[in-house]
């Protein structure tokens, strides 16, 4: 395919890199099979003990010459990336969509949140502000500043096998942080070509190596840098079980977590919804990337006097649905990542029926031409309780499980009545029901929108959730503090040294 020969990957790539430099190593050996055709993409050669140490090392020395680099110069750096990243958006939206499965569209938003996001960290870095007090002692000033914090690491997932690094390393860069990245070792290749449309910047601005540097690999890898003293800050996407034990491992030694974990995000579809909004919204939440976003709509919440109007809405739109090669932008759903996805997802539907749900679109796995793979299931609906086992747990798939509720109040429980914490949404023409969505006796996501699905996240805003979604905050607003350690400084500006609280201490 030309975009791989564009993105520079053989089919077998080197999986450790400190920058320009990229080390050989012995490690786990991880083989890209496409969930598309079933097709094996390339592998690549994971980070083995020594080339680990060997990464961490250069990332450490790294860090202290390019933490005095001036912010906006490493903004600069940051905005290069950004235009290169313009130059491959294509071919790297391909290889979003062929490795991971997710629509060709979503591919390229995926890149283009990459941009978005670069483009946001070079305004920030003219912008790494603290604030100035005054002191209760005469003659003195007080002011707050932030510095670089060092190593972050980064262990991303599958299904945004490339914006997640992106969000983390544009902030730490101009922050004056150095990134070690470890990908999903189901999405390696993206990786590999992140580093390989990045070099050119980093050799031509003569970026110190080890500033972005990668370590791809299993669990094993992710263990080491969370165990890791010389990382202050490990940032990690994926399932509530992983960041449970990053967080623990990572508290022990009382580094700094950034935890991006699961979803089960629900829309509230009141009785003043505006339905054809609503439908657009929890549609596209529930089968984008098929099910596979942490943004991905998994309940719908809907009043009983609409309840079966937008079920009958829901249904036949359901029935319109495409699914195939992502590639193939007709499709509206591509595949979920693996077979064992799609075991998850069968196991899901199974429980689902065993609690006593009622499957008003019925799932399955898609098999004949084009779904070769095996890897292309049905999005499915299933009238279920808020209170069911499966429902309280989220699967990684097109599953969309809806109830019905009598008042707002009802809604808002069920909404929040679930051990995850990211989206949340409302529809509704109602004022009032909008804002006590959006008020403390509201929505406890993270996320909380009025006439605007779940899934997604937009640069500006700070993106992340509470409870079991780990409580960390990525992409936008003062996200930035997270990776910079703060200092309090006083300064006396007279020949006297008067103490605090009016202490006398005369020698």
């Amino acid at each position: 395919m030309k975009f791989l020969k564009s993105l520079k990957l053989q089919a077998t790539n080197n999986g450790v890199s400190t920058g320009v430099n990229w080390i050989k190593s012995n490690g786990e050996k991880l083989q890209s099979f496409s969930p598309v055709d079933g097709k094996l993409i390339g592998s690549v050669t994971g980070a083995d003990a020594k080339a680990y140490e060997t990464v961490i090392k250069k990332a450490e020395s790294a860090f202290t010459e390019w933490r005095s680099w001036p912010a906006p110069k490493r903004g600069e750096i940051v905005r290069q990336v950004g235009e290169e990243l313009r130059k491959a958006k294509s071919d790297l939206g391909q290889l979003v969509s062929y490795e991971m499965g997710k629509s060709l569209q979503e591919g390229l938003g995926e890149v283009q949140e990459m941009i978005d996001i670069c483009d946001f960290a070079v305004g920030l870095s003219r912008q790494l502000h603290g604030l100035t007090m005054h002191s209760e002692r005469p003659g003195h000033r007080m002011y707050e500043q932030y510095h670089p914090l060092g190593v972050v690491g980064v262990i991303s997932a599958f299904n945004f096998p490339v914006a997640v690094w992106s969000w983390n390393a544009a902030l730490a860069w101009v922050c004056g942080d150095v990134c070690v990245w470890k990908p999903s070792e189901k999405t390696p290749l993206c990786a590999v070509a992140c580093q390989n449309i990045i070099q050119s910047v980093f050799k031509k601005n003569n970026v110190p190596e080890g500033v972005s540097c990668i370590i791809a690999g299993g669990r094993n890898v992710g263990e080491w840098m969370a165990n890791d003293t010389r990382i202050p800050l490990v940032s990690a996407t994926g399932s509530t079980r992983m960041g449970k034990a990053v967080g623990a491992a990572v508290g022990q030694r009382l580094g700094r977590s950034l935890l991006e974990l699961g979803g089960n995000n629900a829309i509230i579809i009141t009785e003043n919804a505006d339905l054809d909004m609503a439908l657009i919204g929890a549609a596209f939440g529930a089968i984008g990337t098929a099910g596979q976003r942490c943004t991905s709509t998994r309940r719908l919440i809907i009043h009983e006097k609409i309840y079966n109007k937008f079920k009958d809405k829901l249904v036949h739109a359901y029935g319109q649905v495409k699914i195939g090669n992502p590639l193939n932008e007709k499709n509206h759903v591509g595949p979920v990542i693996d077979k064992d996805a799609v075991k998850m997802y069968l196991d899901a539907i199974e429980k689902c029926k065993a609690e006593g749900g009622k499957f008003i679109v019925e799932g399955g796995v898609l098999k004949g031409k084009g779904y070769e793979s095996g890897c292309y299931v049905k999005p499915c609906i299933a009238e279920a309780k808020n209170s069911f086992a499966i429902v309280q747990h989220e699967t990684f798939a097109p599953i969309l499980y809806i109830m019905k509720y009598k008042t707002l109040d009802e809604a808002i429980a069920l909404q929040n009545g679930v051990p995850q914490g990211l989206s949340s949404a409302i529809m509704t023409n109602n004022m009032r029901q909008a804002e006590q969505f959006l008020s403390q006796a509201g929505s406890d996501c993270g996320i909380a929108n009025v006439n605007i699905g779940t899934s997604g996240a937009e640069i500006g805003g700070a993106f992340g959730g509470e409870k079991e979604t780990g409580g960390g905050r990525e992409s936008g607003s003062d996200a930035w503090k997270v990776y910079m350690r703060r200092q309090t400084n006083t300064i006396n500006y007279t020949d006297k040294l008067p103490l605090a609280q009016g202490i006398k201490f005369d020698l």
